[in-house]
């Protein structure tokens, strides 16, 4: 059974809108929610796990009003600490962690807490889902790799992401070009402890795309009378562990090595697109808008962000034509402050909503997280919080 918008939003519309809090789960982007929420003068509390807290409870307790600590992430959802959350008139920003440690079932039908964004599309972020990422970006008509259903079908360079056995937050990306070559570096996988063959059986095989890879990072508006539909807000790409240190020796050292390569996200920053081509990727974000509101009513609220490269298009065979092939969709906070500092887009945001920030006693738009705190601020004030939660 499912919590409806309705009970949430009535939760909502119930709070003290001059006593707002912001409330976030101690990991993966905490800290950037912290940053923002305080910049827009919002009370905060961070949600903590015993032994992963010292970031938030020690290092940046001046980002954080509350602090919880429990046994484990998902204790969040104990009636006890839903209710401190709610005399606390929270307002919640869902992170990857948040999906990955409390888990769809308890997000959906056991955490009453408002969500800023949309609960139920968390849960299509998973390969394996119903109507997952996939599935949307393909009724969307958006540009996806190539995918292949079987191992033997292999007949390219493919991409093979398969989760790690040990770190359901991070995947063990391998690459082949032939069945050969899949079936032995995933048995060579398996033997490292690295996957399993429940990971590998759920692991979906698809064409590498050779082209620069692009995270185009958005803002969906909930209030879009007043914000408009959404905003770009710039790109960054992904340094992973091991992969860029194998990555950074020359050649002839890399063929020494023999250790499995992880794609286990470590850092991120930020680059810039030709301007001829940015017309490609916000096509994309509006066709994704579009299939998200029919598919997963109210739609992509918040941030999200498209991962993909710009790559020729396979449906040109002169290949005259760019196109850009989406792989992964964040719909939910991409967790890469980097966007912030490195875009140019932030300065161009600033000059499109200086009225509204500088009334909140700010004076520029410096982090992607900014764009939430301003929609949650003026829903406060003008009375609809219940059309920004779910």
């Amino acid at each position: 059974m499912t919590i409806g918008r309705s009970e949430i939003g009535k939760i909502a519309s119930e709070y003290d809108p001059e006593k707002i809090t912001i409330g976030v789960l101690g990991s993966h982007s905490a800290e950037e929610v912290g940053i923002s929420a305080k910049a827009f003068g919002f009370p905060t509390v961070v949600v903590c796990q015993r032994g992963r807290e010292s970031l938030y409870a020690k290092y940046n307790r001046h980002l954080f009003d509350h602090v919880i600590l429990l046994d484990k992430f998902s204790d969040i959802v104990r009636e006890d600490v839903q209710e401190e959350l709610l005399k606390l008139n929270t307002i919640f920003i869902p992170n990857r962690s948040f999906s990955v440690y409390v888990g769809y079932d308890n997000i959906e039908g056991r955490f009453r807490i408002p969500i800023y964004g949309n609960r139920f599309l968390l849960r299509a972020e998973e390969r394996n889902a119903p109507r997952n990422q996939y599935w949307l970006l393909e009724k969307a008509g958006i540009k996806v790799p190539k995918k292949f259903d079987r191992p033997e079908d292999i007949d390219r360079l493919v991409i093979v992401k398969v989760q790690q056995k040990r770190k359901p937050l991070e995947r063990a990306f391998f690459y082949a070009s032939s069945p050969e070559d899949y079936y032995r570096k995933a048995e060579d996988l398996i033997r490292k402890d690295i996957i399993d063959e429940e990971g590998l059986r759920r692991a979906r095989i698809e064409e590498y795309v050779l082209g620069q890879k692009f995270n185009a990072n958005f803002q969906g508006w909930a209030l879009k009378d007043y914000f408009g539909d959404f905003d770009f807000l710039g790109f960054d790409d992904r340094k992973q562990t091991n992969l860029h240190g194998v990555l950074s020796l020359p050649a002839k050292d890399q063929l020494m090595l023999d250790v499995p390569i992880k794609n286990e996200e470590i850092g991120h920053y930020g680059l810039t697109m030709r301007e001829s081509q940015k017309p490609l990727v916000y096509e994309a974000a509006e066709r994704f808008r579009r299939v998200c509101e029919i598919e997963y009513p109210p739609g992509m609220i918040g941030l999200f962000a498209l991962q993909g490269a710009v790559a020729y298009d396979a449906d040109d065979p002169e290949q005259k034509r760019l196109a850009f092939y989406v792989f992964d969709v964040s719909p939910r906070v991409p967790g890469c402050p980097c966007v912030g500092p490195t875009s140019p887009e932030m300065r161009r945001l600033t000059l499109k909503y200086q009225g509204i920030i500088r009334r909140y006693g700010v004076d520029r738009i410096e982090t992607p997280m900014d764009l939430p705190m301003i929609e949650i601020k003026y829903a406060a004030e003008s009375g609809r919080l219940a059309e920004i939660v779910t």
